[in-house]
């Protein structure tokens, strides 16, 4: 999964295809790939690695009208050629490529298509090979697709291309976004309008379960049922800053969306030629020396060092210490011999932090930081640095920074268990792209986090996160942002602190909303709910897939690794406050008050 596109007209698909795919990359993508269909058939180029290196190896002299594209980011199979997109049936008449996750993609192998052999390890493979089955069985291709798709669970946006059929490209999806651009003489298909800008600023939204029929001139939608859909189509309007934000209504909703794609880039970054996570070899050694850590931030950077300090703690038994920047810079605690100090900042210009790092060089220790920004004040001072490479963040409230800082320290944790010869009872590549695919899941789950803002948060002025653990972390954060964009008052606490006074302000209807994400503390959080339950607590419990989820839990988070449960959090704590904040009618992206970067101290 990561990016599709698709051209049907009268121009060089190749080559509008392959522009396409390039302003895809920002996604991340471990591979890429084309089919070009003209009266010769459909020539399919795919490659491991870059859009660079894919273009090196489609035939200049293959002219076609009509094709599709895709950037994939492994989920089912090894990253390679064979895996990569597009795929085609076994008798080469159907090409497809496909964004999303097909859960069930075994037991329709097994149901229908034992004596086909699969050329990929891939879910998508299964579509496209259901999809000629029912045709032989005498189906029309719409039929045959819907019919495959109706039988589909999970998500999926799908572009497929019929060798017997010059005139249309079909088009479907569910949970997995994808649009339709419209020209005059072609049509487009994208995952993100900026990936067809050059060609149309008019799109049609597709919803979920549905199947478009696109032709040079036209278009029909239908539903699995095949009843038509009519949706008028919305003109993107773009200026410099605009051209960041694509087709979104706000930067911070495009940022929350980011973020499987910024993880993603960062492992392919930190990624070395052995194909495990290393980080700079100086910066490793200045770990292994150091007797004690001590991450220093401000608001959301300090919620992630709280969070990379149980990381850095359980993963590499490095004692850690975390702290406020404006704190440390004029109560500086009594420090250890050999101390390494890391700094984290999205913008890399946060004057508290700053005056810290100042400090503590004349001090003659060393600096780590970790920042959004290369250039910047807090980058270019410190000894070592480490880039979260997470984009231009442009709203005030940070999302995908946020994230990015978490996955970079989960790379500093893991680096110094292998300095020090810890085996890890994981393999971080593949539990890290098991997140991404997790977020992604979570981020298709928006019609449910609006609902639980509208349900918990509407007519509130103020609101609880509680969680033990690394959960309590994460509460932190929820609340800083439920605060940042919407202006209710909210507060992180330990489950545990809530009956040595916090409990006094719990009435009723008074939300609060519970991370049980740990199976080690499960029954103390729930324990912790039912207490402010029986006081009239309206109560919220956000839980994960075949760890603690319970029936009746309102959110279940895809299931991942203990240690890495802060990044799925990210996108509920995150989009419950952005819906709240539009409930509350606020400035999403530039809360009242508030600044991206502070520069002051």
């Amino acid at each position: 999964m990561c990016g599709i596109v698709g051209y049907i007209g009268n121009q060089d698909a190749g080559g509008i295809l392959l522009t396409g795919l390039s302003n895809l990359e920002y996604r991340g993508y471990d591979s890429a790939g084309i089919a070009l269909q003209n009266a010769d058939g459909v020539h399919v180029f795919k490659e491991k690695g870059r859009i660079a290196a894919l273009r090196k190896i489609v035939d200049p002299d293959v002219h076609a009208t009509l094709g599709i594209g895709h950037t994939r980011w492994a989920t089912h199979g090894e990253p390679n050629r064979r895996n990569a997109h597009p795929h085609q049936s076994a008798s080469g008449r159907f090409t497809i490529v496909h964004n999303g996750v097909i859960d069930n993609y075994n037991l329709l192998k097994k149901q229908y298509l034992t004596g086909v052999a699969f050329h990929s390890d891939t879910d998508t493979e299964v579509i496209v090979q259901l999809i000629e089955h029912f045709v032989n069985d005498g189906m029309g291709v719409e039929e045959a697709l819907r019919k495959t798709l109706k039988r589909a669970e999970g998500s999926y946006a799908i572009a497929l291309l019929d060798r017997e059929n010059d005139d249309t490209l079909y088009v479907a999806k569910n949970k997995s976004p994808l649009l339709i651009g419209l020209g005059d003489g072609f049509n487009v298909v994208a995952s993100d309008a900026t990936a067809m800008i050059q060609q149309t600023k008019q799109y049609v939204e597709l919803m979920d379960e549905e199947i478009v029929a696109l032709t040079r001139d036209g278009y029909t939608i239908k539903d699995l049922d095949g009843h038509r859909k009519t949706r008028s189509p919305y003109t993107v309007s773009f200026d410099a800053r605009d051209t960041e934000k694509g087709a979104y209504p706000h930067y911070m909703l495009k940022e929350i969306d980011e973020q499987p794609a910024v993880l993603r880039r960062l492992l392919q970054k930190y990624e070395d030629k052995n194909g495990t996570l290393a980080i700079d070899p100086a910066i490793a050694r200045a770990i292994s020396e150091a007797d004690r850590l001590y991450i220093v931030a401000c608001g959301t950077s300090y919620h992630a060092g709280l969070v990379g300090k149980e990381l850095i703690e359980r993963i590499a038994q490095v004692p850690t210490e975390v702290h406020i920047s404006s704190e440390f810079s004029y109560n500086t605690p009594l420090l250890s011999k050999n101390p390494l100090f890391i700094f984290i900042s999205q913008s890399g210009e946060t004057a508290d932090s700053r005056s810290v790092l100042v400090k503590v060089k004349k001090m003659g220790h060393p600096t780590l930081t970790l920042t959004n920004v290369e250039g910047s004040t807090l980058c270019r001072e410190a000894d070592y640095k480490m880039l979260l490479h997470a984009g231009p963040e442009i709203a005030v409230a940070s999302t995908k920074a946020y994230t990015a800082q978490i996955a970079v320290l989960a790379f500093i944790a893991i680096a110094a268990a292998e300095k020090k010869k810890i085996k890890l009872d994981f393999d971080p590549i593949h539990e890290l792209s098991l997140v991404a695919q997790a977020m992604e899941r979570m981020i298709d789950q928006k019609a449910l986090l609006k609902e639980i803002a509208r349900r918990y948060l509407s007519v509130t002025r103020n609101a609880f996160y509680i969680g033990r653990g690394i959960d309590y972390y994460v509460c932190q954060e929820a609340a800083l942002k439920l605060k940042e964009v919407s202006y209710i008052q909210a507060e992180g606490f330990a489950g545990g602190e809530l009956k040595h006074g916090t409990i006094a302000l719990i009435e009723d209807g008074t939300p609060v909303l519970a991370f049980a994400t740990q199976e080690n503390v499960n029954n103390s959080i729930r324990s912790n709910v039912q207490e402010v339950s029986t006081r009239g607590a309206y109560t919220c419990i956000i839980s994960m897939e075949g760890v603690t989820d319970k029936p009746g839990d309102q959110i279940v988070l895809p299931k991942v690794h203990r240690f890495l449960t802060p990044l799925v959090c990210a996108i509920p704590l995150q989009l419950i406050a952005y819906y709240a904040a539009l409930q509350n009618e606020c400035d999403v992206d530039k809360p009242r008050n508030l600044a991206k970067s502070v520069t002051v101290e």
